[in-house]
């Protein structure tokens, strides 16, 4: 390495994982040519990584803020673009980051891009999940477990469920360094074949255990979800009282797969799949967004949700290139529905360009990987940029939307590193 040469990460190198930084480097030749690289291992073992082009400025730096990237993982300024742009070293994986235990460790190094590359600064970016004075729990109540975060001071705090399809610690503890309680509960604890049948009560038990937290606020519950957790996070909005805001991520207006039962009745018949629509590719991945079965046919009107029975707020999220299923469509079909019943009590926004994992910001985007009820790879959709910008711009206005309907009395504090 050259001693002259510095790479630095702003304003801190250990930070949040939903925290930009800002790369610099200095010491470099008047407009000499590098090659930036990072690196990342996930839970799994599986090695991720970028790479780009700068050119110095007259003064020997580089500011990822300010100058374009001129080739490699990706093109133009992207100030987080070494972050987002990272990729598998095998095809069809996700970068698995589910316990908030451990920080996502990025290393970062300078190159020259004359002869062997030679290495002339390193840097490593500690992306922690968990803030200081966060408290993590591990929930076994009743029949449901979870895992409860909570912040730091004496509230009262806003709630919210984090229903991931399957468990994943990740959003759920990052909301909570934001000032809300957070229960996260999987929506599947077996494989998906193994499901037969779900239960809308083993998520009210989730529910009422979050309003009686001691430093929940009395403004009722938010529920965060995505994907299969939509169509539970809307049955939990149309049949359970205390749900007070659903943020609907790329989900459908129709109970999904398995028929859900509440109160020892079944209360919705499930929207079936036709695999024999899947596209293959030559990736060895597939297309599944026209396997769902059309929710709007006269057969499967006893599969709809009822959303039109709540009495909180929706925050509907649709990515327009989600190649899983027709998100927009149905997100399209939920907000019809709501305005032929009069109501007024959602918003809803759209991302072209962007896919179906829309995650937390600056994690490594994922076109393609393993789907459990497929059975094999799918592609998961989104433009890299356009998916990534989608996350930033997503991710505040989840909280802000939930601040704006679970609002307590008291100020609410955010953890810091």
């Amino acid at each position: 390495m050259s001693s002259q040469v510095r790479l630095r990460l702003l304003p801190r190198a250990r930070c949040l994982f939903d925290e930009p930084v800002q790369v610099k480097v200095a010491g470099l030749r008047s407009r000499q040519v590098v090659t930036m690289r990072t690196s990342s291992t996930d839970e799994k073992g599986v090695v991720f990584s970028s790479s780009a082009t700068y050119r110095a400025d007259g003064r020997g730096e580089v500011d990822l803020e300010r100058d374009p990237s001129l080739s490699g993982s990706y093109v133009g300024v992207e100030p987080m673009g070494l972050l987002w742009s990272m990729r598998a070293d095998t095809l069809h994986k996700r970068f698995q980051k589910t316990s908030s235990l451990n920080p996502h460790v990025v290393k970062l190094s300078v190159h020259e891009v004359e002869g062997e590359g030679r290495m002339l600064a390193e840097a490593t970016n500690e992306r922690f999940l968990i803030g200081d004075g966060v408290s993590r729990v591990l929930v076994k109540e009743g029949n449901f477990n979870g895992v409860l975060f909570t912040p730091p001071g004496e509230g009262p705090f806003p709630a919210v469920l984090d229903l991931c399809t399957f468990m994943s610690e990740k959003r759920a503890c990052l909301l909570a360094n934001r000032g809300f309680v957070v229960l996260v509960v999987a929506v599947y604890n077996d494989k998906p074949v193994n499901v037969k049948e779900m239960h809308l009560d083993y998520f009210k038990e989730a529910v009422d255990f979050l309003q009686q937290q001691p430093k929940v606020g009395n403004k009722g519950v938010g529920i965060l979800s995505r994907s299969k957790g939509g169509d539970i996070a809307l049955s939990l909005a149309a049949f359970v009282p205390g749900v007070e805001a659903v943020v609907w991520i790329n989900g459908c207006s129709a109970n999904v797969a398995v028929p859900l039962y509440y109160n020892k009745r079944k209360i919705l018949s499930p929207l079936l799949f036709d695999l024999s629509k899947m596209i293959h590719t030559e990736s060895g991945s597939s297309i599944v967004k026209y396997v769902t079965q059309n929710p709007l046919a006269e057969e499967n009107r006893d599969t709809l949700v009822p959303i039109e029975k709540a009495k909180g707020h929706f925050l509907f999220v649709a990515a327009e290139d989600d190649l899983n299923w027709d998100s927009k469509a149905y997100m399209d079909e939920l907000v019809e529905r709501l305005k032929h019943h009069g109501k007024e009590n959602f918003e809803s926004v759209c991302y072209p360009g962007a896919g179906h994992y829309l995650e937390p910001p600056y994690g490594p985007y994922c076109p393609s990987s393993f789907h459990s009820i497929a059975g094999k790879p799918v592609m998961w959709g989104g433009e890299p940029r356009s998916h990534a910008a989608a996350e930033v711009h997503l991710w505040k206005k989840i909280q802000e939307f939930f601040r704006s309907h679970l609002s307590c009395d008291e100020t609410q504090k955010t953890s810091k590193l």
